[in-house]
Order: C-alpha cells, then sequence, then structure tokens
C-alpha cells in the first residue's frame, strides 16, 4: 500500500508539471503567433522621427535585403469611433498600402466581407466612404455589419470634432482581445489624410521569412539603408509581455517542482519502513555474505522502479489529459482579461522527457538514506534481539 500511494505521488507529479509546461507553452505560442500575424515583423522609421519623403522607393531597397519577404508604409493612428445607432469607443486606425500588408493569415481572420475593396484604387473626389475592415468585437459594440456606415475622429483632429465617414467592407476576428476590440484597417491614402499627410508615411512595416532570425534582417536592413534609419522589431515591441511569461513558466515548474519532490519523499519513508519491517531479513542476509553495497543496491532499486514505474504513468496520464483538454478544450479565458479565449496544451517531447528524469532522479536520491541505514546494520545485534 505504501508503494502504491508513493507511485500515485511520483505520477501525479509528473503528469501536474507536464500540463502546467504545455499550458505555459500553449498561452506562449498563442500569443505570438497572434502578434506575428497582426503586425510587422519589423518597423522601419527614420531616426530623427521625420517623414520618409518617397515610401515606394524605400520599399523597393527593403524588398532587396536578404530575408525580406515584403516591406509597404503603413500607419497607426488612434481615434474614436461611433456607430450610426450605438455607442462610442477608442480605436487604433491602421493604414495599409496593399496586399502585402496583410499576410495571407490576416486574410483569414475575416468573419464577414473582405479585405479586398481596401485595395482597390478610389477616383479622385470619390464621395462614397472610404472602406474599412473592423475588429470583430468592436464591431458588436458599435451595432456594425458590412456595408455600415460609422463615424471616426482622428486622434489629431480631436481639438476641430471633425469627423470622417467610414464604410464597413468587412468584419475579423484574430482570437487576440486587443485586435478584435480596437483594430479598424483602413486603405493608406485614408489614413494619410486623417494623420497628417506625408507624416503618416514615416512608418515602414517590413516582414520577414523567419521571425525568429529577424534581428539579423533587422542588421542587414541598417547596413542597406545607412544611420539615417532605425528599426524596432516584433520582440523589443513585445518585449515585456515575453518576460512577464518566462517569469510566471520558470515560477510554475518551481512550484510542481516541489510538489515532485515531497512525493519522492513517499519513497523514503516507505523504503526506512521496509527497513524496519525487515531488519530480521538484513541482518541474515549480511550473514550469508552479502556486502554492504548489495544491500544498498537492493533498496535503492526498489525506490528506483517505484520511481520508474510513477514516472511512467505521470507521462502517460499528463500527455492523456492535454489531448482531452485541446480535444474539448477546456482551458477558456475571458478574453478581455487575457487576450485569448482559449488556450491550446502544446506538449514539448524534451520537456516531457525531462519531467519524467527529474522524478526519477528524485526518486533514487530519496533511496539513499534509507539504505545506508540499511547497509549500516550490525547482524550480530539484530539477531540478538530478536
Amino acid at each position: 500500500m505504501t508503494a502504491l500511494v508513493a507511485i500515485l505521488g511520483i505520477a501525479i507529479g509528473v503528469a501536474a508539471l507536464i500540463v502546467a509546461l504545455a499550458l505555459a507553452n500553449g498561452f506562449r505560442d498563442e500569443m505570438r503567433a497572434k502578434i506575428l500575424q497582426g503586425t510587422s515583423h519589423l518597423t522601419v522609421f527614420r531616426s530623427d522621427g521625420r517623414a520618409i519623403e518617397d515610401h515606394a522607393t524605400l520599399a523597393a531597397r527593403l524588398r532587396q535585403v536578404e530575408g525580406v519577404v515584403s516591406a509597404s508604409a503603413t500607419t497607426y493612428d488612434g481615434a474614436l469611433v461611433k456607430g450610426w445607432a450605438k455607442g462610442a469607443a477608442y480605436a487604433v486606425l491602421r493604414g495599409i498600402e496593399n496586399d502585402a500588408s496583410v499576410s495571407g493569415q490576416t486574410q483569414g481572420w475575416v468573419i464577414e466581407g473582405s479585405f479586398a475593396p481596401l485595395f482597390e484604387p478610389r477616383v479622385p473626389n470619390d464621395p462614397t466612404a472610404p472602406p474599412a475592415v473592423v475588429g470583430a468585437d468592436l464591431a458588436a459594440k458599435l451595432g456594425l455589419s458590412e456595408g455600415a456606415i460609422f463615424f471616426v475622429t482622428p486622434a489629431n483632429e480631436m481639438h476641430s470634432g471633425q469627423r470622417r465617414v467610414l464604410r464597413v467592407a468587412g468584419v475579423f476576428r484574430s482570437g487576440l482581445f486587443e485586435y478584435d476590440s480596437t483594430w479598424i484597417y483602413i486603405p493608406f491614402e485614408a489614413a494619410a489624410s486623417y494623420g497628417g499627410g506625408e507624416h503618416a508615411m514615416s512608418v515602414m512595416s517590413v516582414q520577414v521569412r523567419d521571425p525568429d532570425r529577424v534581428k539579423e534582417v533587422a542588421d542587414r536592413v541598417l547596413s542597406a539603408l545607412g544611420a539615417g534609419y532605425t528599426t524596432v522589431d516584433w520582440q523589443q515591441a513585445n518585449q515585456p509581455l515575453f518576460t512577464a511569461l518566462a517569469l510566471e513558466r520558470r515560477m510554475v515548474v518551481f512550484i510542481i517542482g516541489l510538489i515532485v519532490a515531497i512525493a519522492a519523499l513517499n519513497i523514503t519513508t516507505m523504503l526506512i519502513l521496509v527497513v524496519v519491517e525487515r531488519r530480521r531479513d538484513i541482518a541474515i542476509l549480511s550473514t550469508l555474505g552479502a556486502t554492504r553495497g548489495g544491500v544498498m543496491l537492493v533498496f535503492v532499486i526498489e525506490g528506483a522502479v517505484v520511481g520508474a514505474i510513477g514516472a511512467i504513468a505521470g507521462v502517460v496520464l499528463g500527455l492523456a489529459l492535454c489531448f482531452i483538454g485541446n480535444h474539448y478544450k477546456l482551458v477558456s479565458l475571458p478574453a478581455d482579461v487575457y487576450s485569448i479565449s482559449n488556450v491550446p496544451l502544446n506538449t514539448n517531447l524534451r520537456e516531457t522527457v525531462l519531467a519524467a528524469l527529474i522524478a526519477f532522479g528524485l526518486s533514487v536520491f530519496a533511496t539513499i538514506y534509507p539504505a545506508r541505514n540499511a547497509a549500516r546494520m550490525r547482524p550480530v545485534e539484530v539477531l540478538r534481539d530478536a
């Protein structure tokens, strides 16, 4: 019974560690994927903060840099948004220049309408309202759907109270609350006029082939453009978020590691009881010629078997829980607090094996004390007392 309790403790500890690591991986990977889909991998702007006069030429130069997939001018501008029938909210107007400004994954966000109207050429002095693609949560708050008209007051026009008119060409849902509740994609020309003309052309959005090697691409971009430009990559822009996630992950691993260590102490308790119960048997083995090392090895092997069974059972249990959690999407979160509504449990082979090895190592370590006590037992005294 004591051995079963020890096995169960190890198994639960290992399973908890695997699930916790999978949850941390899933949250980090989901946030990373959403961020990379919706924002620039690399943002290029002038070091002096002045406007980029010829963004088309600069975009062509950036596309020639190794590792760059696309480059185009873009804008980010705050605005007050009001629906025709109800509601008002703060929004971020993002001006996009062409299809390259919106990745294929972002195109897949659309749940109503399309991004296509944003890239259609407009006739000069066209009286119709410019098209816009609105985040799903923002659209719901303002009562907007495809074809609806709504009003925006850009940040630089707040003092005058001038309102601009936009038409909903589509609604998107990214799964990231910050985007779905505040972002509005609009044509670059419209964004430039809202943001003060040339000043809106001072940001270049660059997408790279391998986001994990964005710093290497940034170095090549600066070498190609010269000292007059500077860059901010997606890792720098989101460093506080990923630093917080890394700290949270380490704390979770530490706490659950303590649980595994405490579970391993059950093996120590079990073997101490075995030593007490089998004192006479141990003494007889020693009398028959068993060495101290041999006696210790017996108890170490017993603890190792318990630890191995517990670790394997924990791995099976942990992977099963992750599969069930992903299949039924059991980990749901309030999107307005955690940014994403569902977290996948992403297991990692290296981390799973490491969790099992740590549990097994602690189990073996827990056998040392009772094994040494058994080996130091004096057969003469034990048999005399018996």
